[in-house]
């Protein structure tokens, strides 16, 4: 499959292709954080540049990635809480005339019958490159590590620890992001949160919550928290950073 890179335009490839791509990215209450929809709009506005698809020699997309810049010291202690805070930061960097020095990735996802191919590794090392050729000599990640929603009471600083007997990750995506060279520098242990109504929630999970308290949902890394008296449900996703360059 020869491969080719572009910037990310949706206008450029039919819905039901596009719809295919993403159809097992993230899980649908992955929007329901209403912190991060006040900074979507900009960020998909000022950061265009930083949004790729992968396509093959047809002309289909195969696999899609994107990312974010910000200004960061490389200092662990002065890293975003997480995927949100980074979207912040780089909003307020640009409206505030901060010159970044460092990608964030965000995200990125293949079409499900392409995976196992590498085509991951390649969308990452993609977007490692748009660092080089910016000059920023940091590239990092809040990963969303697909195996912790088999675990979500593990602590996500005890899940990022533990390995194989080859002493890569037991996960597979960080494992992705380690053979490209990557490590693990930090715990994001509230990189979102996620609110809705007790209604929404069921919506988006295809389950009933007759009750107040906490409940393992699917594709959920932690516990969901559902207030009936409230009408409200609250769900906080644990990440890991990690750094490529």
């Amino acid at each position: 499959m020869r491969l080719i890179t572009k910037l990310f335009d949706a206008h450029e490839w039919p819905d039901e292709q596009l719809e295919e791509l993403f159809s097992e990215g993230f899980p649908e209450f992955i929007t329901a954080d209403r912190l991060a929809k006040q900074y979507i709009g900009r960020v998909r506005e000022w950061f265009t540049e930083l949004n790729l698809m992968l396509v093959d020699e047809r002309g289909v997309p195969v696999a899609a990635g994107w990312g974010i810049p910000i200004r960061w010291d490389g200092k662990v202690e002065t890293l975003p809480s997480g995927y949100t805070d980074a979207a912040i930061r780089a909003v307020e960097h640009r409206e505030q005339g901060i010159e970044p020095d460092t990608l964030v990735i965000c995200g990125a996802v293949v079409t499900p019958s392409l995976k196992g191919r590498g085509l991951a590794g390649e969308t990452l090392s993609a977007l490692r490159r748009l660092a080089v050729e910016q000059c920023w000599p940091r590239v990092i990640a809040p990963v969303r590590p697909t195996l912790k929603s088999q675990y979500p009471l593990a602590p996500i600083e005890s899940f990022m620890g533990w390995t194989r007997p080859d002493g890569t990750s037991l996960d597979p995506w960080i494992r992705t992001h380690q053979r490209l060279g990557a490590r693990i520098i930090a715990a994001a242990p509230a990189s979102q949160t996620m609110t809705g109504t007790v209604s929404e929630w069921e919506k988006w999970t295809g389950m009933a919550f007759p009750e107040t308290g906490d409940y393992v949902i699917p594709q959920g890394l932690s516990l969901l928290h559902v207030d009936k008296a409230s009408d409200h449900g609250i769900y906080v996703e644990p990440n890991v950073w990690m750094q490529h360059m």
